[in-house]
């Protein structure tokens, strides 16, 4: 154990603006895949989330946090950029981002912090699938096509050794590998920790390998423990003890991070962003965690029986489909399920959502017993959340239900208020922005973001008309010949969602709708009112329109 010593308990310091700006440590800790309600500080009465609970409690939980897309990559990149996907370029899994990108950890680096990355990462892909139709949305394909070094927007591509990091059947070969080269967008430590449940590789690999004789004995719905009673998809009791599990390596390997820094570079400041492979799916908690929760206690979301007579025809297809049992429930497509299933896979979220708070217990006892919880800045949040059973469905892509869209954003922060609570609407773009304004530090050209914290204080500055949120996705992902592009529009607690490549809208008043059951779309009282979100979301797409590169010359 590391006691505390004035070393440790350092603040470095920054000249911004002509003011002498504290740089705290930055520990972020992120989830894969929840959604807001499916945390006790959110208003989940089952759940139990103490660890997280106790950072909403000494600082501030934004109550409407938003995704810049509902899925992993794409939000992952705009959280690292501060850019949307349409500008970053990652626009849907599969698009890795560009190693030329500054991110705001970059930025971090560049201004003295020993930045680290423990966990997912998905900044690039990690499954070697690859894709083989590239048409994939409406494109004039007339004439003659380019020779295929001229066939994309950029003679660039993101492919080849530098692009080739994260690929699990890469780690799966060679689970020793060095890698990646850093700095890592921004990264000066990295230690992987891609996949899901218990088939999760990268540097976890070979630190399972270490600790047992046959880890793929553990791994997988082949090796699963017995459980009779369970018939929900995607869910086995996994071999995998709780100690060897994905979480519990992601946990510890921060805080050997945290106790390396103390020991080589305890003047400095640090930024860690642990990011854990829960609660995604497959549903496979593993130990106690597993029965932690009851099924039956599980109360279904309010609109799980709720058909909409206007619903979109992508969901009229997916009820379709399970209706007549011909509903693929395996892979990422979503998929609608029956109430005991839902139930069953909700519960099991539940235990994994409860180790993970376990594991952030762990990781502020550790930032305590050093001495430097009151020099460090703890933020939680989530890459995007899950339909859980809204409108009977699983998993998420391709529509904008509430579930999908809101995330939790947690700010803990010793020298701010505790136990606030924000209506003030953001984004994951603001995340990066926010952290280089609490270290005294200013964005790069291009980066889209707002400082939350500054909005929540009524100190912002620019004007938003609303959160957008866009969505790219391939027909590989939906489980259509095709791929679909969403854009929603979210004001005044208002949504407004339209696509290219179906027809309709939705337009929800969730103040007096909040399970989205009633869509008004096509309702000729609220024509004026959709005509003024149309706009204001037109408005916020120009805003968000790049301002990168910088110019050169006037003409």
């Amino acid at each position: 154990m590391i006691g505390q010593t004035e070393l440790t308990k350092a603040k470095a310091k920054n000249v911004a603006g002509g003011l002498l700006v504290e740089q705290p440590n930055f520990l972020f800790i992120t989830t894969d895949q929840q959604r807001a309600d499916h945390l006790g500080c959110y208003g989940n009465q089952l759940l139990r989330t103490p660890a997280i609970d106790s950072l909403a409690a000494r600082g501030t939980a934004f109550d409407r946090f938003y995704v810049a897309c509902p899925i992993c990559m794409p939000n992952r990149a705009a959280i690292i950029t501060g850019r949307m996907p349409s500008v970053s370029g990652s626009r849907h899994n599969g698009i890795p981002l560009d190693r030329e990108c500054v991110t705001f950890v970059d930025i971090l680096r560049a201004a003295g912090y020993h930045t680290g990355l423990v966990g997912k990462s998905h900044l690039q892909n990690i499954v070697g699938r690859e894709l083989q139709d590239r048409d994939i949305f409406e494109r004039n394909c007339i004439g003659t096509p380019p020779p295929e070094t001229l066939a994309d927007a950029s003679k660039r591509r993101r492919t080849g050794p530098d692009y080739e990091a994260e690929l699990i059947p890469s780690w799966r070969e060679t689970a020793d590998r060095d890698g990646p080269e850093t700095p890592y967008y921004g990264f000066d430590y990295v230690r992987f920790a891609n996949g899901h449940a218990d088939n999760v590789h990268g540097h976890y690999t070979s630190w399972l390998a270490a600790r047992t004789d046959n880890p793929d004995a553990l791994r997988g719905p082949g090796n699963a423990l017995p459980s009779p009673d369970l018939s929900a998809p995607q869910s086995w009791r996994t071999a995998m003890p709780e100690e060897l599990h994905p979480t519990s390596y992601i946990a510890e390997t921060s805080e050997e991070f945290i106790d390396r820094h103390i020991q080589t570079r305890g003047g400095e400041p640090f930024f860690l962003h642990c990011s854990f492979t829960d609660p995604h799916h497959p549903f496979t908690p593993p130990g106690k965690y597993f029965d932690m929760y009851n099924p039956d206690d599980v109360e279904l979301p309010g609109s799980f029986w709720s058909v909409d007579a206007n619903e979109p025809a992508f969901l009229t297809r997916l009820r379709r489909e399970f209706l007549d049992g011909r509903a693929s429930a395996r892979g990422g497509a979503p998929f609608c399920a029956g109430p005991e299933e839902t139930r069953q896979m909700i519960a099991l979220t539940y235990g994994m959502i409860t180790m993970v708070d376990d594991a952030v217990a762990r990781l502020l006892a550790c930032l305590d017993d050093r001495g430097i919880l009151e020099d460090t800045v703890v933020i939680f949040t989530s890459d995007h959340g899950d339909f859980m059973g809204d409108h009977g469905l699983m998993l998420k892509h391709g529509l904008h239900y509430e579930g999908v869209l809101r995330v939790p954003f947690i700010w803990a922060d010793p020298d701010r208020p505790a136990s606030a609570r924000s209506e003030v609407p953001a984004s994951a773009v603001d995340i990066g922005a926010s952290i280089l304004a609490r270290a005294g530090l200013a964005p790069n050209n291009g980066n889209q973001g707002l400082d939350v914290m500054a909005l929540a204080g009524g100190m912002g500055g620019v004007e938003r008309k609303g959160i957008l949120i866009e969505e790219d996705e391939l027909g590989a992902h939906l489980g259509t010949a095709k791929g679909l592009r969403t854009r929603t529009f979210i004001q005044d607690n208002w949504r407004l969602t339209v696509w290219q490549g179906m027809e309709g809208g939705q337009l929800y008043d969730r103040d007096v709708d909040p399970h989205e059951m009633c869509n008004l779309w096509f309702d000729s009282n609220f024509v004026a009112r959709k005509a003024e979100m149309t706009e204001a979301m037109l408005r916020e797409m120009i805003r968000l329109s790049d301002t990168a590169p910088f110019a050169t010359h006037v003409a």
